[in-house]
């Protein structure tokens, strides 16, 4: 469903209705994690900034309850987006860290504001906006809790950092809302699509009375026939919200009963419970192959819960039925304020409701009631909301149509651009979009989980609008990209790296007197690449299996996908004793660097790696414990540090891989150099 020129956003307002009209260099609209490093970067470059956010927190999903990061590659998140995570990292005693509290990610997004002493207006949100021509001139906002006061906002550069790309709306951008056709831009995983996982086993009757269609449909089951696959509509991946909760008694909020509970909404979980008889609440999965050849899967548990430091969890959807919404927020991308309110209301009730049927309605069985009750909110945080989130996880909006529209294709490698300006190296992932009946069943439809074959750029032409809508708005978030595409995309820490990216490009527009589509993009690549913090400190350097020329590579090794970037090595046992990999950095300047290993999550590593560091004078041996990996959440790897050394300029000093002492498959990945500033 394709939307274009003006939403209901855009009003004509004369300027004698709004008590001030404020002007800055850059305004970044929407306070999400995107919107914190936009904001930080366009300052940083010397730009006068002003980072409005229509709620009251800051950080968006990541410091709402998204504490397990997905990731997909670390090679893929670059700049402020890298160093977001190193900040987490700071905060625990380590290099860097994807698993983490919200209060703690609240704190570094603090910290941005902070150092780079940044114009914040909270609670204040878009009610029209100004354009001459293709340029926006200002936007109108009203105060969300009191309406009357208003003010306007001028800027020579947009961002728009919101989920719902609202500030596009209003500019008069073309946008689009659901899933294309699978035929539309040829892409096998787009519109409908009826997968057998987070999905309902065969049997459960979908009416209130089984077996009896005329006493209707029970709770959250759509009425709608299942389309053929690959048919587009305009329906949208299920909302949740990422819950962090405890069970440590001594920080912890018992799950009560909600206002508006009803227990009719949960009739289907008891109904899943009976077939698929849980052992406990926590997510599983148990393939069965059958006798026609096929493979049966069976859910074992009702949420996906990844541990988080000091006793605290990230608790997300997973199964046929769980904390996922299905089919409940089709009308929030494009509803007014109050409406977007309500229905942020009933995905908390549903979610509280489910957490305290869990706990205490009787039909459920006693041991996963007993286990329920073993968890509770964490008092300390989200302490002014009880410990619940405060951010409804927006998986999907809006998606602008810009200059060009990322797809499968790009996911896939099948097509590359050279504009990139970030990359995405999650799996193609759409949660479930809606739950209706076939053959008699209950099912959800829309799932998708494909993985991508290695990190994929994402094109500067993705985050611009058509130059004859906006020629001085960048759209990192909401950006131009096929529901497919979007769900490969749409990662938090991809998220930061396109708002650097589009605040550095918005920059340089100011500074050429230029529209954005019209920067020189291999200016702000290179700038990316050479100034990666935005602040001048020197970049670290990166020495990847997959640059390596092969007279660095020694012996019989095998290449895997994954790791750090495209690949890494795996020895071959029967010539382990003759096997090695040497990495030579290009240094630019003389000084202390550390220097760090990549060890992927991979079990067959041996228990021991010996690293000898050569300093330009003379090696070091560095042994590497297979327990120095210490991986937490969804990590695909972890940095082990070598050691500290004074290095010199150029490419004297280098660093080996060796198989002396090993017990098992050597690892060879990726090798950092990090200078150690004075």
């Amino acid at each position: 469903m394709k939307k274009t020129l003006l939403s209901f956003l855009t009003f004509v307002i004369s300027l004698t209705t709004f008590a001030q009209s404020t002007s800055y260099d850059i305004c970044v609209y929407g306070g999400t994690s995107a919107g914190v490093i936009a904001a930080f970067t366009a300052k940083k470059a010397g730009k006068s900034v002003i980072l409005i956010e229509p709620g009251n927190y800051l950080g968006g999903m990541s410091s709402g309850g998204l504490g397990a990061t997905d990731i997909g590659n670390k090679y893929a998140v670059t700049g402020l987006g890298k160093n977001f995570y190193r900040r987490i990292g700071a905060y625990y005693g380590k290099f860097e860290q994807w698993t983490f509290e919200p209060h703690v990610a609240d704190k570094v997004f603090a910290d941005y504001i902070r150092e780079a002493d940044l114009k914040v207006l909270k609670n204040t949100r878009i009610i029209g906006a100004r354009k001459e021509g293709t340029r926006l001139t200002g936007i109108e906002l009203e105060n969300a809790s009191n309406p009357a006061e208003r003010q306007t906002i001028q800027a020579r550069m947009f961002i728009d950092c919101t989920y719902e790309g609202d500030l596009m709306a209003a500019a008069g951008v073309s946008y689009t809302i659901g899933r294309e056709s699978s035929t539309q831009y040829e892409e096998k995983y787009n519109g409908v699509q009826l997968s057998d996982y987070h999905q309902f086993p065969d049997g459960i009757d979908p009416y209130q009375t089984p077996g009896d269609p005329s006493s209707g449909l029970v709770w959250g089951i759509s009425d709608n026939p299942l389309a053929p696959t690959g048919t587009g509509d305009n329906k949208i991946q299920a909302y949740n919200f990422r819950l962090c909760l405890t069970q440590d008694k001594q920080n912890f909020i018992p799950i009560t009963k909600p206002d508006t509970y009803d227990s009719t909404k949960y009739e289907l979980l008891l109904r899943v419970l009976e077939v698929e008889k849980w052992g406990n609440i926590h997510s599983g999965l148990k393939h069965q192959k059958m006798p026609d050849g096929t493979t049966k899967i069976h859910n074992l548990g009702g949420f996906l819960i990844k541990n988080m430091p000091n006793g605290k969890t990230d608790f997300n959807n997973f199964g046929g039925f769980s904390t996922d919404m299905i089919g409940m927020n089709y009308e929030y991308p494009e509803a007014d304020y109050s409406t977007r309110q309500q229905i942020w209301k009933a995905h908390e009730d549903y979610t509280k409701g489910l957490l305290y049927f869990l706990g205490h309605d009787s039909r459920v069985p006693v041991h996963l009631r007993q286990e329920m009750q073993s968890w509770g909110y964490t008092r300390d945080e989200f302490t002014e909301l009880g410990g619940f989130s405060n951010q409804l996880y927006v998986r999907e909006a809006r998606r602008m149509i810009g200059e060009i529209v990322m797809t499968q294709k790009h996911c896939e490698g099948k097509e590359v651009v050279e504009d990139g300006i970030g990359m995405a190296a999650y799996m193609m992932d759409s949660h479930n979009c809606q739950r209706v009946v076939v053959n008699g069943m209950v099912k959800n439809e829309g799932d998708v989980e494909k993985t991508v074959p290695a990190p994929f750029p994402i094109s500067y032409r993705a985050i611009t609008p058509k130059r004859s809508q906006c020629t001085n708005l960048l759209v990192p978030v909401a950006a131009s990209a096929s529901h497919i595409a979007f769900g490969s995309i749409r990662m938090e820490p991809v998220f930061m790296v396109l708002g650097q990216s589009a605040a550095a490009a918005g920059a340089m527009a100011i500074d050429s007197e230029c529209a954005v589509q019209e920067i020189n993009v291999k200016t702000l690549q290179r700038n990316l690449r050479e100034n990666p913090l935005g602040d001048g400190s020197l970049p670290e350097i990166v020495v990847d299996n997959d640059e390596l020329p092969s007279s660095d590579i020694r012996g019989n090794w095998k290449q895997k996908n994954g790791g750090y970037g495209r690949s890494y090595l795996l020895s071959s046992s029967k010539w382990r004793r003759k096997m090695s990999v040497r990495y030579t950095p290009k240094l630019p300047n003389s000084g202390r660097y550390e220097v760090f290993t990549y060890l992927p999550n991979d079990a067959t590593m041996s228990n021991e790696i010996t690293y000898l560091v050569h300093d330009g004078q003379q090696p070091k041996e560095v042994i590497v414990k297979k327990s120095d990996r210490v991986l937490l959440g969804l990590s695909s790897g972890e940095w082990i540090s070598l050691g500290t050394y004074n290095l010199p300029k150029g490419t004297t000093s280098h660093v080996t891989v060796s198989s002396k002492g090993a017990d098992g498959v050597i690892i060879a990945d990726a090798l950092l150099w990090k200078p150690i500033e004075k």
